[in-house]
């Protein structure tokens, strides 16, 4: 699979569920189709609060087609922590963080390593 970018709307609808979940943090597993990142998967059982968020691995998609996850940082920090370094590898290639307040350019995408990579933002 590769993946050349996010669609537009669709990371304005992370955005979005950042606002929405403030001051709570969100997750989602995230997949493409030809390509672009254009879907975001709720899983059932997600717990999240202020400090953390977290997915019943169980509950993933049945599918080569998840692209990576994406999760807010209600503090506006744009980078992961150790934890999210850990979560990384699990669910994928790219990981967005969003944070407050959630702006048009208040995200990054990032590597399993937890290196920030450049992916781009398609129409």
């Amino acid at each position: 699979m590769t993946v050349r970018g996010i669609r537009k709307e669709t990371l304005r609808l992370l955005l979005q569920m950042g606002r929405d979940a403030h001051p709570n943090e969100f997750i989602a597993v995230l997949t493409e189709r030809d390509g672009v990142i254009d879907e975001v998967n709720l899983l059932p059982g997600t717990v999240s609060n202020e400090d953390s968020a977290h997915i019943f691995y169980d509950m993933m998609p049945l599918s080569t087609h998840v692209a990576g996850s994406c999760h807010s940082h209600p503090n506006g920090v744009l980078r992961p922590s150790n934890t999210d370094i850990q979560f990384f590898p699990r669910t994928g290639r790219f990981h967005f963080i969003i944070g407050y307040p959630y702006r048009e350019n208040d995200w990054r995408c990032f590597t399993p390593d937890g290196e920030q990579c450049r992916l781009g933002v398609v129409e």
